[in-house]
């Protein structure tokens, strides 16, 4: 099957969180940092996954939000620390691809006024904002 989401990472399950309807699952990823996936217990059941299993993780890139400088006082639990390696800017939308590690790269599309704002450019260090239920995962 192909997707047009953009944001395809590997990871190992670290924990699952149960719940009555919803669950969430913790993510390791290979540079040091986690994501948190909630998703509904049926899925992660239907998923297949345990604590080991080889994900990989899906995110659009209109889910990634970015931000320079703190980031406290969010509900967001994803923050991956990155710097931009590239920016692709369009009339009224703009693509910031950002380095998490040497071989990790996030996509996310943003508003042009957004990036003016921030000052995007390369070599500028952000970081990364995904809502926990904006993160699907399949199974390896």
């Amino acid at each position: 099957m192909t997707l047009s989401i953009r944001n395809r990472l590997t990871g190992t399950v670290a924990d699952i969180t149960s719940g009555a309807v919803m669950g969430t699952v913790r993510i390791d990823l290979p540079n040091g940092e986690t994501l948190t996936s909630a998703v509904t217990m049926d899925a992660i059941k239907d998923v297949g996954v345990a604590i080991g299993s080889e994900v990989e993780v899906l995110i659009k890139a209109t889910d990634v939000s970015l931000a320079i400088g703190e980031t406290s006082g969010l509900t967001i639990r994803n923050r991956l620390s990155g710097t931009v390696v590239a920016l692709d800017t369009g009339g009224a939308m703009a693509l910031a691809r950002v380095a998490l590690g040497s071989d990790t790269e996030l996509t996310a599309a943003i508003t042009r006024a957004a990036a003016d704002d921030l000052g995007l450019v390369p070599g500028t260090s952000v970081t990364a904002l995904i809502k926990s239920t904006e993160v699907a995962f399949s199974a390896l």
